[in-house]
């Protein structure tokens, strides 16, 4: 999985993972990103095949995730985290 930083985003590229290990390295990757990250894009491709897409958007579940917003690019999806504070907040 290779990923990039910047600022409070981060972008992630899944190609060529297959679905167990790639729901498996986000969650670990959501697990140590520090509380200023309130982003992360995740690149799963689109063109062959919805195997991963359809992970990201349906199954991952994370305490850190918010949301999930559908791109225009359907080979991306962005997922909204909360940050230590809205977490403690509820």
């Amino acid at each position: 999985m290779f990923q990039i930083r910047t600022g409070t985003s981060v972008e992630v590229n899944i190609h060529g993972l297959t679905t167990m290990d790639a729901k498996q390295q986000l969650e670990q990757l959501l697990n140590r990103l520090p509380p200023d990250v309130t982003e992360v894009v995740v690149i799963h491709g689109y063109h062959s095949g919805q195997t991963l897409s359809n992970m990201v958007r349906k199954r991952l579940k994370h305490p850190r995730i918010r949301a999930k917003i559908l791109c225009l690019n359907p080979g991306e999806t962005r997922l909204m985290l909360h940050t230590s504070l809205q977490r403690h907040k509820k």
